[in-house]
């Protein structure tokens, strides 16, 4: 029987105990470590010590001086980008795979489905954001028929599911989120708006995906169906809430919207606008179902992680 890897969590809040209890409940390959946090009373904290797993509220410091940190291999950062920052800086003597949630985006970019073959060497590897996680594996199967040339996503979340950190790092939000749709997704052009939307009873995670593409024919258009179709599989293989809100739809536009496409990649024969809607269901382990923006990060970074290790562990074979 193979030995699990054991991890460390930054971060005691939403995200860091959603990830502490899926790798405690899930993963086939990981152990859960220590859970760390800078406030004692948090419940996230309370939670792990119930469950008899290691804590220190003295944030990194305390998870470097902790007996158990040479047996980590993989820290998993879901705290805010000024604080990975810190945080990577001060582990980095240590060789330890750092998986950040935040936008920090000090390392690749990671959209399991769609880059981390390419990535698996990396010793610090960053998770975009809830709403890049949902819709760039869309834009990427869209460019693996027709060119992107401009990629537009709405992420809509329930207010109730974002927490300090989320509200902490909403322009960061846009800014990695738009620069991933370009870097990992393909398109020449990436725009991110995400909506906190205080409706009750809170509501499911929801994403939109607006694409302009050269104009696309009928059988383009059957590939680009398929395309898509099979990315969301693939994603609700790790995400099982991640899901086709209805069917891809296709409208044809003008050459007016080409002022939205950089320069030299303007099409003379107008533009096929490529529309995906996608809503994303949270597992409910730690939150409740609304908390899909949670969900797919938690599980995005689970995936990684196992992906990490086991390419570490086949190198040393």
């Amino acid at each position: 029987m193979t030995t699990k890897s054991k991890v460390a969590v930054i971060g005691s809040g939403n995200i860091g105990t959603d990830l502490m209890l899926k790798v405690m409940r899930v993963s086939d390959s990981l152990s859960m470590g220590i859970l760390v946090g800078i406030d004692p009373e948090s419940d996230g904290l309370a939670r792990a010590k119930r469950l008899g797993v290691e804590i220190t509220a003295e944030g990194v410091d305390g998870l470097i001086r902790h007996p158990m940190f040479d047996e980590i291999e993989v820290v998993f950062d879901a705290t805010s980008a000024d604080a990975h920052r810190q945080n990577a800086e001060k582990l980095s003597p240590f060789g330890k795979t750092l998986i950040d949630l935040t936008p920090a985006a000090i390392g690749p970019y990671v959209v399991p489905a769609v880059n981390l073959h390419e990535n698996l060497k990396a010793d610090n590897v960053n998770m975009v954001t809830c709403g890049g996680q949902a819709t760039i594996p869309i834009v990427h199967a869209v460019s693996t028929i027709s060119a992107v040339l401009y990629a537009e996503i709405v992420a809509s979340i329930a207010s109730k599911s974002a927490g300090p950190g989320t509200r902490a790092n909403i322009d960061e939000f846009t800014e990695t989120t738009a620069a991933a749709i370009e870097q990992v997704g393909g398109a020449a052009r990436g725009k991110a708006i995400i909506v906190l939307n205080p409706a009750e009873p809170p509501l499911i995670m929801r994403d939109s995906v607006q694409m302009l593409t050269e104009p696309l024919d009928a059988p383009t258009k059957a590939a680009v169906v398929a395309a898509v179709e099979g990315m969301v599989a693939e994603v609700a293989q790790y995400v099982p809430g991640y899901r086709l809100k209805q069917a891809v739809q296709f409208t044809e536009e003008t050459t007016d919207a080409g002022h939205l496409v950089p320069k030299g990649r303007t099409s003379p024969r107008g533009y096929t606008k490529v529309s995906v809607f996608l809503e994303v269901e949270g597992a409910g382990m730690y939150l409740p179902a609304y908390a899909g923006n949670l969900d797919i990060m938690t599980s995005a970074a689970l995936r990684t992680a196992e992906r990490l290790i086991a390419e570490s562990r086949g190198a040393q074979a």
